[in-house]
């Protein structure tokens, strides 16, 4: 009776001991959100160069002058869901820009891959196939649906005189809905203009 007691005791002890072992390699380690990035669009994997994304010294202001100047260039690194304007791409930044301020733009295309454009179209509810009429007198580029190949540049001004919200966006067919493109809103509370970054990659 003794050794039948003392033998159930150590199959208990043993069944425990096994079953904490067991316990311990199944435990998972700490949760693995806390060391993965946040829940980003997946383009944000792809881009390799993070620089670019912090970068907002492509706008420069005048106040005197009530003018702004944009220096834009489209890039394509490798694996990219589509082309980025200064490292950006689907509004993950905007520029923002007084009521009836001028504004200059000097762009450029160094996607040796295909041709690229830029226009600035008023939001709606859908991002168009393709670029349209601007919002603006002159707000797009040459060849606005045909693009402008590598190493092309174009350069334009035009009066930001009415308030709102707008795409500054590729207009060759389906680059902009690939997410080529960024945001532009004319405020009018706005003191100067600057830069908003809305999403920076890790």
């Amino acid at each position: 009776m003794h050794r039948s007691t003392r033998s159930s005791a150590l199959i208990a002890l043993l069944v425990v001991t096994v079953g904490c072992g067991g316990r311990s390699h199944a435990t998972p380690p700490p949760p693995a959100g806390r060391d993965e990035p946040p829940a980003v669009p997946p383009v944000a994997s792809h881009t390799p160069a993070a620089a670019p994304s912090r970068d907002t010294s492509w706008l420069t202001v005048d106040n005197a002058t009530r003018t702004t100047t944009m220096a834009l260039v489209v890039t394509r690194p490798e694996g990219a869901a589509s082309a980025l304007i200064n490292g950006f791409r689907a509004g993950e930044v905007r520029a923002v820009v007084p009521l009836g301020w001028t504004v200059k733009w000097n762009w450029r295309n160094d996607d040796g891959t295909e041709p690229h454009s830029l226009v600035v179209m008023t939001q709606r509810e859908k991002i168009p196939l393709e670029g349209g009429r601007a919002a603006f007198s002159n707000a797009m580029s040459r060849m606005v649906t045909a693009g402008l190949a590598r190493s092309q540049t174009d350069q334009t001004t035009f009066e930001a005189d009415e308030a709102g919200w707008y795409w500054l966006l590729c207009g060759v067919p389906g680059h902009a809905l690939n997410g080529e493109w960024i945001e532009l809103q004319v405020s009018p509370d706005a003191k100067t203009a600057s830069i908003q970054v809305k999403q920076s990659r890790p």
